[in-house]
């Protein structure tokens, strides 16, 4: 194993992103910092202890590096190489539908379809 390591090849065998071109083009858009500084290098070098900052989906990720991989292989094997120093947190969506006529109450009945078909027609007038 290598002391250095790219960062995209990191990302990438660390199982954040699915394939290395996701990654690739993840660190070139900017928003993945290394020890608090911005890189747009893909061919960034990284070693273990440092730590890195980047969006995955809704949360904001950080993560310090323990180990550099030789491969990218299972996930047990891939969460050995970093330590996750903001656990991603639980958010509730909201489920319930956003029309207000509906309250959520399950699917709506033929009345209640044609009230609110009526009450749409209206407002359009």
């Amino acid at each position: 194993m290598a002391d250095k390591l790219r960062i995209d090849k990191w990302l990438w065998h660390g199982r954040f992103f699915k394939t290395r071109s996701l990654a690739a083009a993840m660190v070139a858009s900017g928003v993945v910092r290394v020890n608090g500084t911005r890189t747009q290098k893909r061919s960034h070098m990284v070693v273990p202890g440092d730590v890195l900052t980047f969006p995955q989906g809704d949360d904001i990720r950080v993560i310090r590096i323990e180990a550099l991989g030789s491969r990218r292989g299972p996930a047990p094997e891939a969460q050995a190489l970093y330590t996750d120093l903001s656990p991603p947190e639980r958010r509730v969506r909201d489920v319930t539908p956003k029309n207000p006529a509906f309250e959520g109450k399950g699917r709506p009945t033929k009345k209640d379809r044609r009230t609110l078909d009526l009450s749409r027609a209206r407002s359009l007038e």
